[in-house]
């Protein structure tokens, strides 16, 4: 038997028809996910505001980015939660436009974040000894202010003035407007706009980033091994400690780069897509395709903070409480080179 979302059945959008078992089971999924996201995430805050080593033009970037996808995890996600397994709104339609602007917001906050951490990586990797000088405070806060600000405006500009769906509104208030209906509807153009903004742009910045210190890393490899063949011992050692770190740049790049498109070109894709397909993407795929974005902000905690030592170590100093003790915020967690 079809059940609705509220009472008055003809302007009631139609509640989800799944067992209960079901929706137990994608609540206890959902709500593994949100916990870890918070977490991790906090995880991260808390390590890099503690311990002053941690203190670094870099490491704020990445607690900026972690601050981001907590607030994601602890102010979006579970409302998100109950309208993908009920398939309902049951907070009101202005809270709609506040949950559905946030969303956008910090989606795209944590997105950009992600392309000013690999520019940041790229000098500190291909330009070492000018790395300080052109990536210091000032433009790390320039970096976090657009990761901010921009996705800030853009969302809540685009929702509260409804330019989303300008030059479609007959369509959507006849069509997909109802009662308990509380999901995002671009037109073409905003659409368009959102992919690129959101997406794109910062998707591309990524992409050439890593493509140029994968290649310099390489290079840097095949002049190590032709190096080995010079009996200059002690020069090869200090280049081998340097190229490794370019190594692990790369790396770990590489996967920032694969989860990052396997989390959120999908939701993208069909997004940009979906208006020039007449609406023919179904709401609970395009539902599903945002919870997979969202594990992009749980896997990056694990991505830029599980893969340094330091963070271990951290992590086992915060578990064990010994952040508590006194002069706990001047342990070294790693000798004096860059974490």
């Amino acid at each position: 038997m079809m059940s609705f979302c509220h009472s008055i059945i003809n302007i009631s959008c139609v509640k989800s028809s799944w067992s209960n078992d079901v929706r137990a089971s994608l609540y206890s999924l959902m709500v593994l996910i949100i916990l870890t996201t918070l977490v991790g995430n906090l995880i991260v805050i808390i390590s890099i505001s503690h311990f002053k080593q941690l203190h670094t033009p870099t490491n704020w970037l990445i607690h900026s980015m972690a601050t981001v996808d907590f607030l994601l995890a602890c102010l979006v996600m579970p409302y998100s939660m109950v309208r993908s397994v009920e398939h309902c709104w049951y907070f009101g339609e202005v809270f709609c436009k506040i949950h559905t602007s946030t969303d956008i917001m910090l989606s795209s906050a944590s997105i950009l974040h992600l392309s000013f951490i690999s520019i940041d990586r790229y000098y500190a990797v291909c330009d070492p000894l000018r790395y300080k000088a052109r990536i210091g405070v000032l433009v790390i806060f320039m970096m976090i202010s657009i990761s901010w600000s921009i996705p800030a405006l853009f969302a809540f500009g685009m929702i509260f003035l409804e330019l989303n769906f300008k030059g479609v509104e007959e369509l959507y208030y006849k069509h997909v407007h109802c009662m308990g209906h509380c999901a995002v509807f671009f037109s073409k153009t905003s659409g368009v706009l959102a992919f690129m903004i959101s997406f794109y742009i910062p998707g591309f910045i990524m992409l050439c980033v890593y493509y140029r210190i994968y290649f310099i890393a390489k290079g840097h490899a095949r002049s190590i091994n032709d190096a080995n063949k010079n009996p200059q011992i002690g020069l090869e050692e200090k280049n081998g400690i340097s190229r490794s770190k370019e190594g692990k740049a790369a790396k770990t790049l590489g996967i920032v780069m694969g989860v990052f498109l396997i989390c959120w070109c999908p939701f993208f894709v069909c997004t940009v897509m979906d208006p020039f397909l007449n609406y023919a993407i179904p709401h609970s795929l395009n539902d599903a395709l945002i919870w997979f974005g969202y594990l992009n902000s749980t896997f990056n905690p694990m991505i830029y903070a599980f893969f340094y030592p330091w963070f271990r170590r951290a992590l086992k100093m915060i578990l064990f409480g010994k952040i508590f003790q006194k002069d706990s915020s001047r342990c070294k967690l790693f000798l004096e080179s860059n974490p």
